[in-house]
């Protein structure tokens, strides 16, 4: 049975705590207050050897001269933050903040008169008033401390000077408890550091087990992302959590904290280097241009966009279809404010004369087009919205470009268009034909336009809607299972952030109609990444090896359209370009014309619903379309 007074007394504490930054500031400094007029009666006992008993003379100056010290101890900064946190720093300036009040307050206890040769006073009170202020933080800080949430046990990973800092910080915080350091240097192995020792890498097991450690605090701000990667492949196998700091510069200028350390991304998994951006591609058609981007409240479009704004354009269009998605985004990017005019615009690529009106308006020189339906299933199933959007909205969308003398036409393609099994592939791979079979009347000098057109093929991207980590990152939330399709499928990776730089670059070349394949670096297995983010967030992974594990993964087949592995080139041929991580594709493509009547057969088929039809259209245009022959194309069932 619970002890009533504790549980009343752990309420007490736990009402302490939420109180809001204003009230805990004040309760703080009434108690500053209190104990200032304490340690002034205190200095006087001590000086008359006898309990002061304070005159009507001697009231009036007890009680005022605290109020001196409210406003010096606040210039010192000692109510911004909890006492909670005071440590070694915070009582040097406990030490300043008093000095100063007791010198102000012994200048005018000496022009008053009241203590007859007051100089042992002045040393006796501020003795005093320093043990009686800071005594009363460090009381709280134990206090609360002792009484609240019970701490974590962490360890560090790295003993130089990053690591120290981290520990100092460390100490701010009640919650997190520091067991030891780890670090590979036989050097530093068996030192102490502010009294905690510095301990083997393979000593974290039996710290795990023996000391109950829970997370692991990578504080290694220079470390290559290899070196990273060869170093959480080594911690993956102890049940707990990794955390990373974020930099050697934020060390540096003191801003550290708890709250800077933050849980490694799965991106940090990734099996090579992130690529360096060309500056002069990033700007080149974004730099004092009025840029839009189509799909902007999407995944890959809301990242441009971010990229985009950082490289000061005059003007950024932000269009899309989702009224919640734009609201977002364009929230996002005032607060980014590069001083660039940003203008949110609902619509539909579809609608061709609406977006044509709207380049022309604001003199669009630059298109990122992001805007299309994506989802492999959900497509599956409505078949003629995806082709209406991915294919004849991608038309629109050149279209209006063209007419309006746009001068860069970028277009977001995906791996899933080389020799698709899905109608998301097909019709992305189609768009890509219009493109080029556009581009290619151009070349031959068949028609007159300025707009360059790139066409950006790339693999799946981390965390972007609809993909497979921000899955798995909600069924660990909910306990698991985590499902995998296939125990053999696998997929190429890349961070959001990277694939749109090099989006950004590719479009920035001499193109027309060129097919840009960017290098995503190895194929990873999604089990193995199932597998590590289950690790990563400080479980086990439940299997016949681990019965007793916390989370279990498992295989629900392969999903209507679904490869077991993706392929970024139709050909065997791809030519280097002026990136070394960007190639340029040669792949065969239709004469406009050839194309036009595909386009008409198809724009029929989906008015009629002819789905048979739909799929001829593509088995002969889109090179390697292999659907399922036992799956009909879905919105068949449902018409």
């Amino acid at each position: 049975m619970v002890n009533k007074k504790s549980s009343i007394y752990f309420r007490l504490i736990q009402k302490l705590i939420e109180l809001n930054r204003l009230s805990k500031s004040l309760l703080v400094m009434t108690t500053d207050y209190i104990v200032l007029v304490l340690s002034f009666w205190a200095s006087l006992s001590i000086r008359s050897n006898a309990i002061y008993i304070p005159t009507s003379d001697s009231n009036f100056l007890i009680l005022l001269g605290p109020l001196i010290a409210i406003p010096i101890l606040y210039v010192f900064g000692l109510y911004k933050s909890l006492i909670r946190y005071s440590n070694y720093q915070s009582m040097l300036t406990i030490m300043m903040a008093v000095s100063v009040y007791t010198i102000i307050w012994f200048l005018i206890v000496l022009s008053a008169g009241l203590v007859e040769k007051p100089y042992d006073f002045l040393i006796i009170n501020w003795l005093v008033a320093i043990f009686f202020v800071g005594g009363v933080r460090y009381m709280a800080r134990w206090f609360l401390a002792s009484k609240t949430i019970n701490y974590s046990n962490v360890v560090i990973y790295g003993a130089g000077s990053s690591g120290v800092q981290l520990e100092s910080a460390m100490k701010h915080n009640p919650e997190i408890k520091v067991i030891s350091f780890l670090d590979d240097d036989p050097k530093l192995q068996g030192r102490y550091i502010e009294g905690i020792k510095v301990q083997k890498p393979s000593s974290l097991s039996r710290l795990v087990e023996k000391k109950g450690v829970s997370e692991v605090l990578i504080a290694i701000p220079s470390i290559s992302r290899s070196e990273t990667q060869k170093l959480l492949q080594s911690l993956k196998q102890y049940p707990v959590i990794i955390r990373t700091l974020p930099s050697l510069t934020d060390l540096a200028q003191g801003r550290v904290s708890v709250s800077d350390l933050k849980k490694i991304n799965i991106e940090d998994l990734l099996r090579r280097e992130t690529r360096q951006p060309n500056e002069q591609l990033l700007k080149h058609n974004i730099e004092q241009k009025n840029v839009l981007v189509t799909g902007a409240g999407g995944s890959i479009g809301s990242e441009l966009s971010r990229q985009i704004i950082r490289k000061k354009p005059k003007l950024l269009i932000l269009f899309d279809i989702s009224e919640l998605a734009l609201y977002l985004i364009e929230r996002e990017l005032l607060e980014i404010n590069q001083g660039v005019r940003v203008i949110p615009i609902l619509g539909d690529i579809t609608n061709g004369s609406r977006l044509g009106k709207l380049i022309k308006k604001f003199e669009i020189q630059t298109i990122f087009h992001a805007a299309a339906y994506k989802h492999v299933p959900m497509v599956e199933k409505n078949t003629v919205a995806g082709i209406r959007t991915n294919i004849f909205g991608t038309l629109s969308c050149i279209q209006a470009a063209i007419d309006g003398n746009v001068e860069s036409f970028v277009f977001i393609s995906t791996d899933k268009a080389v020799r698709p099994t899905n109608i998301m592939g097909a019709t992305k791979r189609f768009a890509e034909l219009i493109l080029q079979a556009i581009a290619k009347r151009q070349s031959k000098g068949e028609t007159y336009h300025k707009t360059q057109i790139s066409v950006v093929r790339f693999g799946n991207v981390l965390d972007s809607s609809g993909s497979v980590v921000p899955l798995f990152r909600q069924q660990i939330k909910q306990g698991g299972p985590l499902t995998v399709t296939d125990p053999g499928i696998i997929r190429y990776f890349m961070t959001i952030a990277e694939a749109a730089q090099l989006v950004i670059q590719a479009g920035a070349m001499k193109s027309t109609g060129d097919i840009f394949v960017l290098d995503m670096g190895e194929q990873i297995l999604v089990i193995d990444l199932a597998k590590d983010m289950i690790r990563l967030s400080g479980m086990t992974v439940k299997d016949e090896e681990n019965p007793d594990g916390d989370i279990e993964i498992i295989f629900t087949g392969l999903r209507p359209g679904e490869k077991l592995y993706e392929e970024l080139l139709i050909g065997e041929n791809a030519r280097a370009t002026e990136h070394n991580k960007i190639m340029r594709a040669i792949e065969e493509s239709f004469g406009w014309e050839d194309l036009q009547q595909y386009l008409a057969a198809l724009e029929n088929a989906i008015e009629i619903d002819d789905y048979n039809k739909i799929r001829e259209i593509f088995l002969n245009t889109v090179s390697g379309f292999n659907p399922d022959p036992d799956t009909e194309i879905a919105d068949a069932k449902y018409s």
